[in-house]
């Protein structure tokens, strides 16, 4: 599979045959069981990430699967005697204090390049996964069942997509004519669509058996036959289920919606199926799902651009490294003797020839320190930003003097670029991201309900094991380019002191207001929505970021999808300094990155000319009058204002806040339905 950028390799995915036990689904793949191998599909790793992690569900050509918990993950990585890990302290920092501090690393997936096309290394290597949903219908006659029904074939070597379950003796639809021999064929299984969730995580099957019958058993049978037929006449729109027992029939469309979910069971039974386990204290009510929906997994995850390490974070990464190499037990039963532990971690490969006996002391005394109280732990995270992962990345950017001295094992490249005699000047540096590192770590991932931060509400965050206190978690290290602008810090603030007393802004915060309070999301209500609005400098950087996506993907030679974009945009804290900048880059998980086409973009010639042309196209748009004139107003709840996706949209992969916060007025004069000037920060387009 590739895209514009660069080619980044698929992951196996290894189907895992039974729902609650831990076991090893390459065992089905040993010589002499080619008639159940265990490999049906594969996957990136930006979307096992973002899209398909534990505890999503992939539709595979002929069936679902659901990535199986980090426990089952275990006997995949027991068939290397060194299990890699990705070692970047102040993530894993952020980790522990979302999970407890007995996360020790962060893991890349179970992955080996191929020497060859017909190779076998990493074959043994996978992403477990388990089939799910397990109630399959059939394609041929409408039968409806669970899984041990149904028969499994996946015979071919190299063709997993053809993995499928079968309906061994289907009749058919049609009746056999009088005296004519029962038909029996063998029809293609489908997965039935319908399952059950709640605000908790929690995923189940949809009762068919007691909801046909309307919550009791079958009169004629104990295990009675059901059939899923679809009705698209008239108004009986959805699916119907019929028993083919007692002749008792009930629409689906009878589950949906406030009144539908009163018909359904009164309490969820608090089943994780990527972990084969349930939980016992949920007392949340269940509500119909469908299995393509988007709200049925939401990713929480966190990311940073790896940076040269301070004297600090080295220590703290050698603390990692013998807490990850070694195990605590070791470091404890050896940590008074120096020349043992230093003698472990060589053997273990860790590099000790530049680290002397006090550094190795203070590793050893930080791996054997006494972990935060619980309590401690949920008051930082009560606190805690994700601007703090920001921070540093944006200090370190205001110090040129430091990138002629950046080590190459951070894997950070960045040179300060001479800006061009006619770059406007509200646009006080530009810095080229030669190379980049940007590792990306899952902390869980929540159902029905995405929050806005990861701390809003922990209970929401769906463990990844079943004891919900991992030791490690997935990880991506993605290489890159990139392009930094920094607006003139005091010409933001200017701007953005005009803006706040702006008609205009008054409606973009009612707006937001109304935004959270008509969300379907239990977790909103518990928060002021006037602490999540985005400062104005925020929106005129998030706009720009986005003309500028759309300006470069027509000279880098990548696809706008390929771009993403990182937003330093906040006002002065006691904590933290202003900051006012932008990241626009294109990262890939392949060994060798990128290609120079975005960073050459930074040459003070093109990029003038392209800050030019950006701003120029985003005085126009095909939708204006409408668009330039946009501006939510009571009942309207929309994020936005003057943007749309003819003029300001970006895809999903590019943005980071899915589209919201964008206004074209903030970065130019542009006309406002009630007569009201509002102050554009780059000015007219003759001022440009």
């Amino acid at each position: 599979m590739t895209d514009t950028a660069t080619t980044e390799s698929d992951l196996p995915v290894e189907m895992l045959h039974d729902a609650s036990d831990v076991l090893d689904p390459l065992a089905d793949a040993e010589e002499g069981l080619v008639k159940n191998r265990a490999k049906v599909g594969s996957a990136r790793p930006s979307s096992l990430l973002y899209t398909y992690g534990p505890g999503a569900i992939m539709d595979l050509p002929g069936f679902a699967v659901m990535p199986a918990g980090l426990d089952d993950w275990g006997p995949i990585w027991k068939r290397r005697e060194h299990i890699p890990s990705i070692l970047e302290p102040r993530l894993v920092s952020v980790v522990r204090l979302h999970l407890g501090q007995q996360v020790d690393a962060l893991r890349p997936y179970p992955w080996q390049p191929k020497q060859g096309a017909m190779s076998k290394e990493g074959s043994d290597l996978g992403i477990p996964a388990r089939v799910f949903p397990q109630w399959f219908r059939c394609t041929g006659c409408d039968y409806l069942g669970p899984l041990p029904r149904f028969s499994y074939t996946n015979t071919h070597p190299f063709r997993p997509d053809l993995a499928q379950f079968t309906h061994k003796s289907c009749p058919g639809r049609g009746r056999p004519r009088p005296g004519a021999p029962a038909r029996k064929r063998e029809s293609p299984a489908v997965p039935a669509q319908h399952l059950l969730t709640c605000t908790n995580g929690h995923l189940d099957e949809f009762p068919y058996t007691l909801w046909v019958h309307r919550g009791r058993q079958c009169p004629k049978a104990e295990l009675p036959d059901l059939k899923m037929r679809d009705a698209n006449v008239g108004q009986s729109v959805g699916s119907i289920i019929a028993c083919a027992s007692c002749g008792s029939t009930r629409g689906m469309a009878e589950a949906q919606g406030t009144v539908g979910r009163e018909k359904l069971p009164e309490k969820c039974r608090g089943r994780h199926p990527h972990l084969g386990a349930f939980d016992s204290n949920c007392g949340a009510r269940p509500a119909l799902i469908m299995m393509g929906a988007s709200n049925l997994w939401f990713a929480s995850t966190q990311s940073i651009i790896v940076m040269p390490r301070t004297e600090a974070e080295e220590k703290k990464a050698l603390a990692d490294k013998l807490r990850v190499e070694l195990g605590l037990d070791q470091v404890k039963q050896f940590g008074d003797q120096i020349a043992v532990i230093r003698a472990l971690a060589g053997a273990k490969g860790i590099d000790m020839s530049s680290v002397t006996d006090d550094d190795l002391s203070a590793a050893i005394a930080d791996v054997l320190a006494p972990a935060d109280s619980e309590e401690d732990r949920q008051e930082k995270l009560a606190a805690w930003d994700p601007v703090e992962l920001l921070v540093p990345e944006w200090r370190y950017l205001q110090k040129p003097a430091l990138f002629p001295q950046q080590p190459n094992s951070s894997g950070l490249m960045v040179t300060e670029m001479q800006r061009a005699p006619g770059l406007h000047p509200k646009v006080s540096r530009v810095v080229a991201v030669n190379q980049m590192k940007k590792v990306n770590a899952v902390l869980g991932f929540t159902r029905l309900d995405e929050m806005d931060r990861v701390n809003d509400l922990a209970s929401r965050l769906v463990k990844l094991t079943r004891s919900g206190k991992p030791t490690w978690v997935p990880a991506t290290e993605d290489r890159g380019e990139g392009v930094f602008l920094q607006l003139d810090l005091d010409a933001v603030a200017e701007w953005e002191n005009k803006i706040r007393g702006t008609r205009l802004w008054d409606v973009h915060q009612d707006a937001h207001r109304r935004n959270f309070q008509r969300r379907f999301s239990e977790t909103a209500k518990q928060v002021d929505p006037d602490t999540r609005l985005p400062a104005p400098r925020y929106w005129l950087l998030h706009t720009l970021s986005h003309v500028l996506i759309r300006e470069m993907a027509m000279s880098c030679g990548y696809g706008a999808a390929s771009l993403s974009e990182r937003i330093y945009g906040w006002t002065a804290t006691p904590q933290r300094e202003a900051a006012a900048g932008l990241l626009i880059c294109t990262t890939a998980s392949d060994s060798e990155g990128t290609l120079g086409g975005l960073v050459a973009l930074s040459e003070p010639a093109r990029l003038h000319n392209l800050l030019v042309s950006a701003l120029r196209r985003a005085v126009r748009c095909s939708s204006d009058p409408v668009c330039a004139t946009r501006t939510p107003r009571d009942p309207e709840d929309f994020l936005h204002g003057a943007a749309c996706h003819c003029c300001s949209f970006a895809s999903e992969t590019s943005c980071e806040k899915a589209n919201r916060f964008l206004d074209r007025r903030f970065l130019l004069d542009l006309p406002a339905a009630s007569g009201e000037s509002v102050p554009g920060f780059f000015g007219s387009i003759d001022a440009v």
